[in-house]
């Protein structure tokens, strides 16, 4: 595993928010939620806008994420076996956000609307 993913994973576990990048246009960080499952990042939109990182990402699958002062270069995709490790996205975003003013969230974002949301970002270099 290189050593910009490890930084990279160990940041988004010990971290509530990470920052992300969708495309090459957007010019501004955006925090997000951010989980890691078998050594593997995953997001998932909360907003349902049309003009939203995750569509974003679809059309333009480059962008950026920034682990505190890091930045690193990312490919994003809906993860072929998502149907696999839905459970195991569900359980690592309620233990990790299941927690006083997040509680609400964390069980917001296992619901169907936002699982059909789900990405996985791979490190570049």
């Amino acid at each position: 595993m290189s050593k910009n993913k490890n930084t990279a994973l160990h940041y988004i576990n010990t971290h509530n928010i990470t920052g992300i990048k969708a495309g090459k246009e957007r010019e501004t960080f955006l925090e997000i939620w951010m989980v890691v499952v078998n050594e593997r990042i995953f997001a998932r939109s909360w907003g349902l806008a049309e003009k939203s990182w995750y569509n974003t990402f679809l059309k333009e699958p480059e962008g950026q994420i920034r682990c505190g002062d890091e930045i690193f270069s990312i490919k994003a995709a809906v993860p072929d076996d998502i149907t696999d490790l839905t459970s195991e996205i569900n359980e690592a975003y309620l233990t990790k956000y299941n927690t006083g003013s997040n509680i609400e969230y964390s069980r917001g974002i296992i619901r169907e609307e936002h699982i059909s949301r789900t990405m996985e970002f791979e490190i570049c270099g």
